[in-house]
């Protein structure tokens, strides 16, 4: 096996890449964003390919067992791995205590994920539950060797390698989803594509960080990474409780054919904030934890982070909701129709959430992950209460209850997290203000196109929408936030950015 030398280890940039650490921030945005972009083309070609063959009550099923794996994934160890990256320095030792911990942790999970099969079975009255949840067990085996080269990557910030191994994951797996589509597997082709993924990606990020060291169960001395690991297992435990609770609380009270009506409308409506922010919270974490030094640097990045996100954000969203039935018919076909006024609402609520994931890393590389855990708190109680509430009406009403609940839950946030960041509460509504403001005129002035054109195909409509809502907000961006397109460009064109 190889053994792990202090270079790829300590905390110094990748040979042959920038030195500066805003050369190796834009390096890393380039690959982990640009890979995630890649991928997530790939993925989607045969996402909604697969989506157009299976049914809606396959992925309601499949939204039963996520439940599960969500909650037994969130102490997969991926919290002691975020301890190694935010460490200045490291040992051999700790890494293979942290490789020990993870095949700990993760052999446990797998059991107990065996042993609750039944339960999950009873609970949603759908025997084959079960069977999917011993099989999707065998996930928790490769995340060992995932997690370790991660953290090992990411200290070091090269993403090059982490993006080469997402690709190709998601080529392998996007292939398995759609030939057991084809093949006529049904649901089973979403619990096997996972799999496939996982083990692809480990197998190669394991290569790339030469991280296959042996395991130490000797975790005398690990109390700092354990710790910090602790406190962010316990902000995953709320997240679970914000992101899973409304499959939950809708798994037991709607069919499968309806639950997978509501979960396949939050798949559309999450895609950028689930699929696209994640990495660069990864790229922020790892950039925020170099800046420690200097506390009002973080602050200055974070605001520039957060206006740029919300740049594309806003549009997506706003496009999403006044967009919403053509795009579905167009995408997902006729069968998901009864998706398209459950995207419409659920597209008004994604901005507060998209900006509230963006506090985390900020608050975390600044030694404060506790308020993140704070945080998930007070959101796990105000969003269970609302999908209580909003359950009795169905998908609308849950719906409802998003836009209800997260406006509430992202003040009480920013009220805690913005101080701790080191940035006021206007320079965040500075940063958001010119994409929203443009955001909402195009989406009005799609919904009067909408309501204005002759009959059409769906695919012409939407083709029509997108071209209008494209030039209406880039026309309003260059005549009223000139300045927000000066420093996109800037950032693009690898320009500094005037004060």
């Amino acid at each position: 096996m190889d053994t792990v030398s202090p270079a790829p280890v300590a905390a110094t940039p990748v040979p042959g890449e920038p030195s500066s650490l805003a050369g190796q921030v834009r390096s890393a945005l380039i690959w982990r964003s640009g890979s995630q972009i890649v991928a997530q083309l790939v993925q989607w070609s045969a996402t909604f390919l697969v989506i157009r063959i299976l049914a809606p009550s396959d992925y309601g099923l499949f939204a039963m067992c996520q439940v599960i794996l969500t909650f037994m994934g969130m102490l997969n160890g991926y919290g002691l791995a975020s301890g190694l990256i935010q460490q200045k320095t490291i040992t051999e030792r700790e890494v293979r205590q942290l490789f020990g911990m993870l095949i700990l942790l993760n052999v446990t999970l797998a059991i107990i994920q065996v042993s609750l099969a039944p339960l999950a079975s009873a609970y949603y009255r759908q025997p084959i539950v079960g069977e999917m949840l011993r099989v999707q067990a065998l996930l928790y085996l490769t995340t060992p060797f995932i997690a370790l080269p991660y953290a090992l990557l990411s200290r070091s910030m090269d993403f090059r390698h982490q993006a080469k191994a997402n690709i190709t994951a998601s080529i392998a797996s996007a292939s398995v989803a759609l030939g057991g589509a084809l093949y006529g597997l049904g649901v089973w082709t979403l619990v096997i594509a996972p799999i496939v993924l996982f083990s692809v990606r480990g197998a190669m990020m394991t290569w790339s960080a030469r991280s296959l060291v042996w395991p130490s169960f000797d975790f005398r001395g690990a109390g700092t990474i354990a710790r910090y690991g602790g406190v962010m297992a316990a902000g995953q435990l709320f997240w679970f409780l914000q992101s899973e609770t409304d499959v939950f609380i809708a798994g037991r009270s709607f069919s499968a054919h309806t639950l997978g009506i509501y979960t396949t409308s939050l798949f559309l409506t999450q895609i950028f904030v689930s699929k696209f922010v994640p990495p660069l919270n990864e790229v922020a974490f790892s950039a925020y934890a170099r800046m420690q030094a200097d506390p009002d640097a973080i602050g200055r990045a974070f605001v520039k982070g957060v206006r740029m996100v919300m740049i594309v954000a806003m549009p997506f969203y706003m496009g999403l909701a006044a967009t919403a039935e053509p795009l579905v018919l167009t995408v997902l076909g006729d069968k998901w129709r009864e998706t398209a006024p459950i995207v419409h609402l659920l597209a008004l609520a994604m901005p507060f959430m998209t900006l509230q994931v963006l506090f985390t890393p900020a608050s975390d590389a600044r030694g404060r992950p506790g308020i993140g855990v704070q945080n998930g708190a007070v959101g796990a109680l105000i969003l269970t209460t609302a999908f209580l509430v909003g359950v009795q009406w169905g998908p609308t009403g849950m719906g409802v209850a998003w836009i209800t609940a997260y406006p509430l839950y992202l003040a009480i946030s920013a009220w805690r997290t913005l101080p701790v960041i080191g940035v006021r509460a206007r320079d965040v509504a500075r940063a958001v203000a010119s994409p929203a403001l443009a955001a909402i005129a195009m989406a009005l002035i799609v919904g009067l196109v909408d309501r204005a054109l002759p009959p059409l195909d769906a695919h012409w409509r939407l083709v029509v929408l997108v071209a209008i809502g494209a030039a209406v907000y880039a026309a309003w961006m260059l005549i009223f936030a000139r300045a927000t397109v000066r420093e996109l460009i800037a950032v693009a064109r690898k320009q500094p950015v005037a004060a």
